[in-house]
């Protein structure tokens, strides 16, 4: 037993090391796209917001300090090498601090914003995919599909819109945007929880219902696929509850997949919803990137969508490791 054990631990150890060093390859290949990229956009920081004013000379100046004059190799090498060796993402030029400060303040937001969302898209989409597989080719279940479908394939941006249009002007029940009223100071830290809360409700449920029904089609299709297998129908034949089948014995397995997509998605939702974060002006990673943008903030720009890259090939490779502790097939092949 002790030996079986050691194998298992250097099977998963191997397993680690070989899908780390091929995220750390993948990440240091997307750094370079992002790099060359933002580059390639028109305008530099010294063509926005205050620099706009600028004279020509005062332009060229200010383009020297920051080290745009430089050849773009050279800024280049220069970059990887603070981050990777200083873990350094240089000072943000529209803030003037530095980017992991503006991305250390932004991400509280994103985080409680991101969980939220996360939250409400998967109790939508296991209630929704349990009771449309419960019952197959029913309308229940055509209704389910049909409108999963439809929410996945609405863009996000207009069902934030809706959402403030409905709740917010035309039944004006829940704030249109931001994390906090304005008198956010006077309020007692149970008034305030309260208030974040209230300016959370419309974003979350955007964000969920916004994906929740394609995961729901998901779920509903796993489920569908484990029901059929020969243990279920053993499971029945001994007399077990339909509950109990479905709940104990169907959804337990059909969890692999579904814990490996959870892997997946909850990076992408951290990394920032730009579109709801714009949308609802919630103070986290997407309009901080937004912002940055807009006054070709380049140490910003990079620093936000490289974290965005980081957090999502980080949540791949904890999927595929989740996927080989949770699955023995997996384990065997990585073996």
């Amino acid at each position: 037993m002790v030996g079986r054990t050691e194998a298992l631990s250097r099977t998963l150890a191997g397993f680690l090391l070989r899908r780390l060093a091929a995220s750390l390859l993948l990440l240091l290949l997307v750094l370079t796209v992002l790099f060359f990229l933002v580059r390639r956009v028109p305008g530099d920081p010294t063509q926005f917001g205050e620099g706009s004013r600028l004279t020509p000379t005062q332009r060229e100046r200010l383009q020297e300090l920051y080290g745009l004059k430089r050849p773009l190799l050279a800024q280049y090498l220069d970059w990887v090498s603070s981050v990777s060796l200083r873990f350094d993402w240089g000072t943000s030029l529209s803030q003037q601090r530095p980017v992991s400060a503006a991305l250390l303040d932004a991400l509280p937001a994103t985080a409680i914003l991101a969980f939220s969302g996360l939250a409400v898209e998967y109790l939508l989409a296991l209630l929704l995919g349990i009771a449309a597989a419960r019952r197959p080719g029913s309308g229940l279940d055509h209704a389910i599909r049909v409108g999963g479908l439809l929410l996945y394939s609405l863009p996000i941006f207009w069902l934030g819109l809706m959402a403030v249009l409905l709740f917010a002007y035309l039944w004006p029940v829940l704030p249109s945007s931001h994390m906090h009223s304005v008198d956010v100071d006077l309020l007692s830290p149970a008034q305030s929880l309260l208030d974040l809360g209230r300016h959370l409700v419309l974003p979350a449920l955007v964000m969920g219902f916004g994906v929740g029904g394609g995961t729901a089609r998901y779920v509903r299709a796993r489920l569908l696929e484990v029901l059929g297998q020969d243990y279920i129908r053993t499971a029945r034949a001994k007399g077990l509850s339909e509950r109990r089948v479905l709940w104990v014995h169907a959804l337990r397995n059909a969890a692999v997949p579904i814990v490996q997509l959870v892997g997946v998605t909850l990076p992408g939702m951290l990394s920032g919803a730009l579109l709801i974060e714009v949308v609802f002006s919630w103070p986290g990673l997407g309009l901080l990137a937004f912002n940055a943008i807009l006054a070709r903030d380049y140490p910003l720009i990079l620093g936000a969508t490289s974290f965005s890259a980081t957090l999502v090939i980080l949540g791949n490779l904890a999927a595929d490791l989740a996927h080989a502790w949770l699955d023995p097939v997996v384990r065997n092949e990585a073996a």
